[in-house]
């Protein structure tokens, strides 16, 4: 077996005072070799478009982090689709947008209406899985961690418009950030260039409106490969010709666990980085990161079989209908579309002092074809996935650490 890592030390790009890498740079490496159960993967990981970030967290005698990052793949420049990995960057920026409006009155738990602005656009006055029929930014949150709700995510896309979300990640730092389209709208390339118009409440009184939002620029992906496949099915029948995902939505793994970083640990962020949060509106989203569906009673999800603890906890427990365990927390955003599956996650042992990032990307997609609903999801990813997880859970139970961290402010 050939794998090829690539290495680096990102708490030199975070924090001016950080540690040396203390462990031999192939850690991921030696990690996965150990593994005999992840080997038909990685044999085949250009097949699979596999890609891995693990990063290693120590903290100092103030309990303050520093990191260690390890890449497998890292450097394949070719496009992978991030499915519903870019919900995380949409809720984070709704709440961010909230905060900077400071409008009086208006939160993340203030009642909206959103408007239909064009023929193609849909309304929303009521959502039916809320108390109170009211439907808000939150409460969109909420749903797009606890079950990934494509709809949830599509009008945070749409209070944010697609220029204020794009420039809004690349002023972060993340210039290879695109997120052009809404997730199963049927919409095309203009129209998801033009977003809904907003109206918030306090009581009967509009005290926010925001108008429909245009963008005139016609952005589009630019990397290897990102036309993909032999064909893809469209209206029941086979295209024969690769699938365009040039104006779809990319997110790399370096992003998508810098965005979940810098929610979890803002402190260790430089200043350009950090995001304009309050510190409630950060722990309400680091609650709902976690919250399984059995724990949620608005939304409710009393279906167990239908939403097991596991249902978007890829690591380490993909595929399982048991229970997690009460001293594992897993702060993450999965993704599965197109034979894709992605898990960008920050994993906590509370009982084991225990913590680390680890953030991947596979296609188990055979034949080639999209759209046609034969992906080897349970077959190959979701095992690969939990197994991933467990092997560097499983390392990290045994790391030495300078010291136990602190992690009784998660709890």
């Amino acid at each position: 077996m050939r794998t090829r890592t690539v290495a680096f030390t990102l708490a030199s790009l975070l924090l001016p005072a950080a540690a040396s890498a203390a462990e031999a740079p192939d850690v991921l490496d030696q990690i996965l070799r150990g593994r005999p159960e992840l080997a038909t993967v990685l044999q085949q990981a250009e097949r699979h478009r596999l890609q891995i970030l693990y990063t290693q967290i120590d903290r100092d005698a103030a309990n303050k982090p520093t990191f260690r990052s390890y890449g497998y793949r890292l450097d394949d420049p070719r496009y992978f689709y991030p499915a519903s990995t870019v919900k995380l960057p949409a809720a984070v920026l709704a709440l961010e947008k909230l905060h900077d409006l400071k409008v009086p009155g208006l939160t993340r738990d203030t009642p909206l209406r959103i408007e239909a602005g064009t023929p193609r656009q849909t309304a929303v006055d009521r959502d039916e899985s809320k108390a109170d029929g009211l439907p808000t930014i939150a409460h969109f949150v909420k749903k797009i961690f606890l079950v990934s709700d494509n709809d949830a995510f599509n009008r945070l896309f749409e209070f944010l418009g697609q220029r204020g979300l794009n420039e809004r990640l690349w002023e972060l730092g993340h210039q290879d950030a695109r997120i052009l389209r809404r997730l199963e709208a049927g919409m095309d390339d203009a129209e998801n260039r033009v977003t809904n118009p907003f109206v918030f409440f306090q009581g009967p009184k509009e005290i926010h409106r925001q108008p429909l939002a245009r963008n005139d620029a016609e952005w589009t992906i630019d990397r290897p490969d990102v036309r993909q496949g032999r064909g893809y099915i469209k209206d029941g029948a086979l295209v024969e010709q690769p699938m365009d995902f040039s104006r779809s939505n990319f997110l790399s793994l370096k992003t998508l666990q810098d965005v979940l970083k810098a929610v979890v640990f803002p402190e260790a962020m430089p200043q350009e980085k950090r995001l304009r949060l309050s510190e409630d509106d950060r722990r309400f989203l680091l609650r709902a990161m976690s919250t399984l569906p059995r724990e949620s009673t608005e939304p409710a999800y009393p279906n167990r079989d239908e939403f097991p603890d596991a249902y978007v906890k890829y690591f380490l427990y993909a595929g399982s209908k048991q229970p997690i365990p009460a001293n594992i927390r897993i702060y993450n955003k999965v993704g599965q579309a197109y034979g894709y599956l992605l898990d960008d996650a920050y994993v906590v042992d509370f009982d084991n002092g225990v913590e680390f990032l680890l953030t991947a990307v596979l296609q188990v997609n055979d034949d080639q074809v999209y759209n046609d609903d034969k992906y080897e999801y349970d077959t190959v990813g979701f095992p690969f996935l939990a197994q991933l997880g467990r092997a560097v859970y499983e390392h990290e139970l045994k790391r030495p650490r300078p010291r136990r961290p602190d992690l009784s402010h998660l709890r």
